[in-house]
């Protein structure tokens, strides 16, 4: 059933069609990380107009014949924010998006953590079967050993499929350097080339590679736009359904979630580009922090804290002082296409590890959109390592966790670690 239906989505994207006309069952199936990622998992899935309330049935895996299976039935609402979206198919034609459908929410709670579950999605107009599609999530762990990929700016575009192949190879790789699959997967916005195109989004979840992991991410100045510029981060929230944590306008786009004892803080740069509303948002992250004790505090938002050309301090000037403050062990950007890397840093000054905050951004994975890196004329004293491949950049992280700290690990596409960075745990 699986192969079918990959098939089916390729053949769609391959004649320009759009899969929102041609499906009749769920599409754009996405598991996030509820609120505490260890009991509370949040999905997302689309379904066509007038195929009535939706349900999902879920167990454990290792219930093989679904006996304690649960069903219960989803919130939905009616999706229009992408409706009529000039954009362009897969053969390169424009086009405007016919994307009117139906949006199934549900937060699965009280699950045992660190555990693989099955689910199966049906609705009134298709009831559930012995051979529907089988999806599968991982609970996180209470505390302890986990392993994520950080992977940002693929830029999957309908008529270059070739980005969202080079990315999905990339995490293929992290797989293989993990010798396992990942306990879960992290993207740092810009995840698709006009978050406002419709037809994107449901080809990228419906790959082989991406649909196997529960996705935290960050709203991108890409996935906030259309091809027109328009921005939204509507297009982001519909997509996915993140914790509701978030402060006012940002709910479902800005939230915060915990992870084997690690505290995750994700922000929408968009937000943000006023005093205002970066106010807003460092007032939030502050709160997040006094009411959320954690072993590791994490924070990740789009924009680059240096620009990898010339090192010369971005958005690490507006974050470093409340890092300072509140303890955020690391903080994860990347827009910029340019991996950078400093070790633990405190009032602009490096630190043995025991104090202070590593700044990393990841470079792009889409092999098209790289940008080469000039000569470091900035903080030569605190950026320890720059990385690119030029315009054809394709590179992405492995985090891996224990009680003792974060090791984070930056492979090419070959497999080659290029480079490494360790982030101490300063609270129990």
């Amino acid at each position: 059933m699986k192969k079918l239906t990959l098939l089916f989505v390729g053949l769609i994207a391959s004649l320009g069609l759009n899969p929102v006309l041609a499906q009749t069952t769920a599409f754009t199936v996405i598991a996030n990380p509820g609120a505490n990622a260890s009991s509370e998992i949040r999905l997302n899935w689309h379904t066509s107009l007038g195929s009535g309330d939706s349900y999902i049935t879920f167990t454990k895996k290792s219930d093989k014949n679904w006996k304690k299976a649960t069903i219960l039935k989803a919130d939905q609402a009616l999706c229009t924010v992408f409706d009529s979206i000039y954009s362009k198919k897969a053969n390169g034609d424009s086009f405007y998006e016919d994307a009117r459908f139906l949006r199934n929410t549900i937060a699965l709670q009280g699950l045992t953590p660190n555990t693989i579950y099955q689910y199966k999605l049906s609705s009134a107009t298709s009831p559930a079967k012995e051979t529907d599609e089988i999806h599968e999530f991982n609970t996180a762990p209470k505390s302890g050993k986990w392993q994520m990929g950080v992977i940002s700016d693929m830029h999957v575009y309908a008529p270059l499929p070739d980005r969202q192949k080079a990315a999905m190879k990339m995490i293929q790789q992290l797989e293989t350097q993990n010798k396992k699959p990942l306990n879960m997967m992290l993207h740092v916005g810009d995840i698709a080339a006009w978050g406002g195109s419709y037809s994107f989004w449901p080809a990228l979840y419906a790959d082989s590679t991406f649909r196997k992991y529960v996705w935290a991410g960050v709203n991108g100045n890409h996935d906030n736009m259309t091809r027109q510029n328009a921005q939204s981060n509507q297009f982001f929230r519909n997509v996915n359904s993140y914790p509701l944590n978030g402060y006012a306008g940002e709910i479902g786009v800005s939230y915060h979630f915990t992870y084997g004892g690690a505290l995750f803080i994700m922000l929408n740069n968009e937000a943000m580009r006023s005093e205002e509303g970066l106010t807003k948002a460092q007032n939030w992250t502050k709160e997040v922090i006094k009411n959320n004790p954690a072993t590791y505090i994490i924070v990740m938002e789009h924009y680059q804290w240096f620009n990898g050309e010339d090192g010369k301090s971005a958005q690490y000037n507006r974050w470093k002082e409340l890092f300072d403050e509140y303890g955020v062990d690391l903080a994860i950007s990347g827009n910029n296409h340019i991996y950078v890397r400093t070790n633990a840093v405190y009032a602009e000054k490096e630190t043995d590890g025991t104090k202070g905050t590593v700044y990393i951004q990841t470079p792009s994975s889409d092999n098209e959109r790289g940008v080469s890196s000039g000569e470091q004329r900035y903080n030569n004293d605190l950026i320890k390592f720059r990385w690119t491949e030029g315009s054809k950049t394709v590179g992405a992280i492995l985090m891996k966790a224990d009680k003792k700290q974060l090791s984070l690990t930056l492979f090419d596409r070959k497999g080659q670690a290029i480079d490494q960075v360790a982030v101490k745990a300063k609270r129990k």
